[in-house]
């Protein structure tokens, strides 16, 4: 029975294996390309860009201060603001 158990074992351990390595990494969202999206919803992608760029700025600055994990979420959203407020 133990060589039973061992076979199945190692047929799963290699069926596990190969899936791991044949999912995608997972990515961040990429920014929007205008450009590349229908012209009736061009608009909507370049203030999304727009937010997106904000929001990455926001990011770097977080991690240059080194902000907290508990702390970054709060950070993120004063930035946010403050650029909003500026504009």
């Amino acid at each position: 029975m133990s060589a039973f158990t061992e076979a199945h074992l190692k047929q799963f351990i290699i069926a596990a294996a190969i899936a791991l390595l044949a999912i995608a990494p997972a990515r961040s969202q990429g920014l929007v390309d205008p450009g590349k999206v229908a012209p009736e919803y061009r608009e909507a992608a370049e203030k999304r860009r727009a937010e997106q760029i904000r929001q990455r700025e926001c990011a770097l600055k977080a991690d240059l201060e080194k902000v907290l994990p508990r702390d970054r979420t709060d950070y993120l959203n004063h930035c946010l603001a403050a650029m909003a407020a500026k504009q």
